[in-house]
């Protein structure tokens, strides 16, 4: 059989005029800007107003991801055109892509197959240019940062000890340490430095996390940039810096509308990656869906160790929401993976193996719904070479933590293979007897080394924690700022639910070692590094760049 790309697909289909897209959610043109025929920002003064509505909000995670793939964000645009498809009103809640992993390994991150959001070619890309927004943000506090040093450092700012980096949407590892100020006194200051991804920069977890323009000034004030001479942090707002960077991010900040190939409208707003960041899409962009619809379908980036993690205990409490439902994504070639399959033999059918990966599914099962307290559906992304022993043995597993499995079929049949999982989560938000009462992995006054044991031990399954005398010098300094009742902010591995990407499955008898601890204080979290996580990635040997095209007529292909 031949299939059709993702591209192909979604140029195939006839794009509906976003002004009929907003006007399903009773948006009028005073209420929208558009930025050509299929796209629109929305007016985020909207939040001010109150609809009365009580949206449900379901939550899409899944297993630690492979090669062999998931299908998170593709199940997630599926479910809300199933939703629509049983008479919902239904939004969903997407990050918008980042240019790194589009021209590196991943390609496209608009969804898949029938279960796209359009236009995927600007979404991939450019898009309103958000994410350009943040890049200028970063880079004009880290000029500012210089130019200060330059004039006289009148904040006895220690060069040594600048913690703000420059920013660039590409992967380019040759920018990860740089040294800049060189060719004489007139160009500056000589130091170290380097670029970080703009997706790893604070300003989009700032971006993210912001309630409303006020609230975004304050968290960009409160950013440290570096520490003076006598150890003292230096934050954006000591620099007058956060009125110009929020007059950057003012568009920025305004939900982008597009719609899904079966018209399901969707916000994709903001983009922090979840193995460094909170992985979430913007708090306005959620709650504005939560007023506008009755059914609001969102993500969480990675699995649910990682990006779901940081959905609750990061997002929801600041916030003020709960996921009323969750699903948790997974697929047989992927959980043969997990079990020691190599890729180019896991379409053979092979239950010993599964048997083995199945632990990976299972442990993300019990995150959710007996850590977080939340009910849930398991979402298995059919592929054709599954074969129904393999879809019994996953079915039997999940039923014993009495949690259902559900079959997906959104990638090959749209919204239409996507009806049984709806019914499923409709159930269980109807059905729900935990009263509502969602939990945390930790609580916010607990020291930060308690904090962070929490959460390696309840949602990692580690024996322990080991801190390096960096991480706890770096604790004793966080808790002496006044840093201690933040939430903690795991960058992991996504691979594992160890810090090692190797480690597949559900290792037991392991120890998560933190290596160094710094703070997010604009977006207000703790960050705990483990393992060798970068904030600048690298092009892979064969980029995904060079397979993307442009014709004579402006017609994109190779995207995915």
């Amino acid at each position: 059989m031949t299939y059709k790309s993702d591209i192909e697909i979604a140029q195939s289909v006839k794009l509906r005029d976003i002004r009929e897209i907003a006007a399903k959610l009773g948006l009028g043109d005073e209420d929208i800007e558009l930025y050509g025929r299929y796209k629109a920002k929305v007016d985020y003064n909207l939040l001010k107003k109150d609809t009365g509505r009580k949206a449900k909000l379901i939550l899409t995670t899944a297993i630690n991801p492979t090669p062999a793939g998931e299908g998170k964000t593709t199940t997630t645009i599926g479910t809300a055109d199933a939703l629509s498809r049983l008479g919902k009103k239904t939004i969903a809640t997407l990050r918008e892509p980042s240019l790194g992993p589009v021209f590196g390994v991943k390609g496209g991150a608009a969804g898949g197959g029938y279960a796209q959001v359009v236009p995927m070619e600007d979404i991939n890309l450019h898009f309103t240019g958000d994410i350009h927004a943040v890049t200028a943000a970063n880079n004009l506090l880290a000029a500012m940062i210089d130019n200060h040093i330059y004039q006289g450092n009148e904040l006895n700012i220690d060069t040594r000890r600048i913690v703000w980096r420059r920013a660039i949407d590409i992967n380019d590892r040759q920018l990860r340490f740089i040294v800049n100020g060189l060719g004489g006194k007139v160009n500056g200051v000589p130091r170290e430095d380097g670029f970080d991804i703009t997706v790893a920069s604070e300003i989009m977890a700032v971006f993210c996390l912001a309630l409303d323009i006020k609230d975004l000034k304050e968290r960009l004030s409160k950013i440290v940039v570096a520490y003076n001479r006598d150890g003292g942090p230096v934050t954006a707002g000591d620099l007058k810096a956060q009125g110009a960077m929020a007059a950057l991010l003012k568009d920025a900040l305004k939900p982008n509308l597009v719609q899904t190939l079966e018209g399901t409208p969707v916000f994709v707003h903001g983009g922090p990656f979840a193995n460094i960041a909170h992985g979430c899409n913007s708090i306005i962009a959620t709650k504005m869906a939560m007023l506008l619809a009755d059914y609001v379908v969102t993500e969480a980036g990675f699995g649910a160790d990682l990006g779901a993690e940081k959905f609750i205990d990061i997002k929801c409490r600041l916030a003020g929401i709960k996921p009323d439902a969750v699903i948790i994504v997974a697929s047989i070639r992927a959980l043969k993976h997990h079990g020691g399959v190599p890729k180019s033999d896991l379409n053979k059918e092979n239950l010993k193996a599964l048997e083995k990966g199945l632990p990976n599914l299972v442990k993300h099962v019990e995150n959710i719904t007996k850590v977080f307290n939340l009910p849930a559906v398991v979402a298995i992304n059919k592929f054709p070479t599954d074969t129904e022993a393999e879809l019994e043995l996953i079915k039997d597993r999940c039923e014993a933590l009495n949690v259902n499995t559900v079959l997906s079929e959104v990638w090959a049949r749209g919204g239409e293979g996507g009806e049984n999982l709806a019914r499923e989560l409709l159930r269980l938000i109807e059905d729900d007897k935990r009263d509502n009462k969602m939990t945390f992995a930790y609580e916010l006054d607990m020291p930060i080394k308690e904090k962070i044991r929490a959460i390696a031990q309840k949602i990692y399954g580690a024996r322990d924690v080991i801190f390096t005398d960096k991480a706890l010098k770096e604790i004793e300094n966080m808790e002496k700022l006044g840093f201690a009742k933040m939430p903690v902010c795991m960058a992991k591995t996504q691979y594992s639910l160890t810090d090692d990407p190797k480690k597949l499955g559900r290792p037991t008898n392991f120890d998560i070692t933190v290596r160094d601890v710094t703070v997010s204080a604009g977006a207000g979290f703790l960050v705990a590094l483990t393992g060798e996580i970068m904030k600048m990635p690298g092009l892979p040997k064969v980029p995904a760049a060079e397979k993307i095209d442009v014709d004579e007529n402006g017609v994109i292909s190779g995207l995915f």
